[in-house]
């Protein structure tokens, strides 16, 4: 099934900006994309989820916090991740002078960096709307996907399972991001292992219910690994408490990594696997495939077993 991941990958922190105190909330746009924002999505996006983030044990963190201080308002991006991120901040409403309602913010951010989005003045004794909302994208816009060879199939070499859903079908393979996807119908507690060398950039290990709502993405447990051409692989549906990586860690191409299993917006168990590249606004996915007999490339098609070499 489709899994929204950017949501999941980006757990944005709750954050204290000044004197305010500021919550995140987050809903998908008609286009599929999730949208963070510094409030609810209200009527104009009831096609959404709307719910505030959690925050996991461990999770990248990004984020655009508001603080009010004398006679001035500043937004703040930050990025706390592993790799580069692009960010896009809307103002929804504002009554700062210099600041108008539609203004959008266009940011790329390195690993670790911290940048002013907007600074206004006003009366100290002012208190300004602001209103405002961000999507993210992970990586480099720069990246191209380039593998050395096709990947691996991420379980234990010898064994074959099913392709249940893959490009063209797109039965929930609905948004960019998932359009390339490929889940792949492992029994729920089998091995997973990398299909490509990277560094892991992030993981969610602590969801124990999957469900067939939208709502239910937040609960995912995933793994994501950056690759050396600047992309990155996503592995979704993980079971409960099964990781065994972190943040920050290099692992080689076949290493173990997780076991399979039904959490987050899944109907049953199976892997969610994708590559990811930046686009600018969005992480889309990208075609790709697996290695076959002598490393020959596979295409993977919905119905068909795949077996790991």
């Amino acid at each position: 099934m489709a899994v929204r991941l950017t949501m999941l990958v980006l757990m944005l922190v709750l954050s204290t900006g000044g004197l305010r105190a500021q919550s995140v909330h987050a809903y998908k746009d008609a286009s599929g994309q999730w949208i963070f924002s510094d409030r609810g999505a209200g009527g104009e996006h009831a096609q959404g989820d709307t719910f505030t983030l959690p925050r996991p044990p461990e999770a990248l963190r990004v984020t655009v916090e508001r603080t009010d201080a004398g006679g001035g308002t500043q937004l703040t991006a930050a990025n706390d991740c592993l790799c580069v991120v692009t960010l896009r901040v809307a103002i929804t409403r504002s009554t700062l002078a210099g600041i108008p309602s539609g203004t959008i913010y266009p940011l790329k951010l390195e690993p670790g960096a911290r940048q002013l989005v907007l600074e206004a003045q006003h009366a100290s004794d002012e208190h300004p709307e602001l209103q405002f909302k961000w999507s993210v994208a992970l990586g480099s816009p720069a990246a191209t996907h380039s593998p050395a060879r096709p990947y691996r199939a991420p379980f234990a070499v010898g064994t074959s399972h099913r392709i249940s859903q893959a490009y063209p079908e797109r039965i929930t393979h609905v948004t960019p991001d998932s359009v390339y996807a490929i889940d792949i119908a492992l029994p729920d507690g089998t091995a997973v292992f990398a299909a490509r060398a990277g560094t892991v950039i992030n993981v969610r290990h602590d969801g124990f219910r999957g469900g067939t709502v939208s709502v239910m993405a937040d609960q995912a447990n995933l793994i994501e690994i950056l690759h050396d051409d600047g992309t990155i692989a996503v592995y979704g549906h993980l079971h409960w408490d099964s990781i065994r990586v972190h943040i920050g860690q290099h692992v080689a191409l076949g290493e173990y990594i997780a076991d399979s299993g039904n959490t987050g917006f899944s109907s049953g168990p199976h892997l969610h696997f994708a590559v990811w590249r930046n686009a600018g606004d969005a992480d889309v996915s990208v075609p790709v495939q697996f290695a076959g007999p002598g490393a020959s490339p596979v295409t993977p098609v919905s119905g068909m077993e795949l077996t790991a070499y």
